[in-house]
């Protein structure tokens, strides 16, 4: 473990021709770095196996929420005190994971999420509207101003990764669900800023299932909110 306690996790799913460049950055910091291997079916796990990392796997793709939490029970059970989270697909730089460990350093604050909206002209228009939109959202529900709610590149703390494990895993609802009750229960939310990296890769999200689960998920909170319902 490094001298802050922080472990590096990129959950995964497809990704063999990506990961490997972004694994080969990461060695490069010095931090233990733990790979979940979301069921892939492209020799993903194999090229994981390549670096001096630590491989989970599914067998079966379950979700980026549930390898989120299957990473968060083995990192817990290493004593870990935080976790940074990027992606596989070349889309967060490793370099910018300074940013989120002088925050972590100086505050200690439980999460703390990379925000690409200030250089969010190279990312399509599509995502930028949405993002915006759904960020937007997010931040009234959580009565905290949110830049970007979609952003998988982020840090957790212990006290938040036990608290995530109470939520739900699934998809892709995890990552927004958090911020809305992680700021709900009093825990400390920073951003930092990060680049905005877009290539020809196809993202994962399910434009119907997904904006499915992610209007079910909005919903939900927004009753919590009007009930006052205590987040555990």
């Amino acid at each position: 473990m490094s001298d802050l306690g922080v472990f590096l996790c990129i959950p995964a799913y497809n990704e063999a021709k990506r990961i490997g460049a972004v694994l080969g950055a990461l060695g490069e910091l010095g931090y233990p770095v733990v790979v979940v291997d979301d069921g892939s079916v492209d020799g993903t796990a194999e090229v994981a196996r390549g670096y001096a990392v630590t491989l989970l796997r599914h067998e079966k793709n379950r979700g980026k929420g549930e390898a989120i939490q299957t990473a968060l029970r083995y990192l817990l059970g290493q004593d870990a005190k935080a976790v940074l989270f990027l992606d596989a697909d070349g889309q967060h730089l490793p370099s910018e994971a300074g940013r989120f460990m002088e925050v972590w350093r100086a505050r200690r604050p439980d999460m703390v999420v990379g925000s690409r909206m200030k250089e969010s002209g190279s990312m399509p228009l599509v995502r930028r509207v949405s993002n915006r939109f759904s960020s937007g959202l997010i931040s009234v529900i959580a009565g905290h101003r949110i830049t970007d709610s979609q952003s998988g590149y982020r840090l957790l703390s212990k006290r938040m990764m036990e608290f995530a494990l109470s939520r739900p895993g699934g998809r892709f609802g995890l990552e927004s669900e958090l911020i809305i009750d992680a700021v709900a229960a009093g825990m400390s939310y920073e951003e930092v800023p990060i680049s905005c990296i877009y290539g020809d890769k196809k993202s994962h999200f399910h434009p119907v299932l997904d904006s499915l689960d992610f209007t079910r998920l909005v919903i939900r909170k927004a009753v919590e909110r009007r009930f006052g319902r205590r987040q555990q």
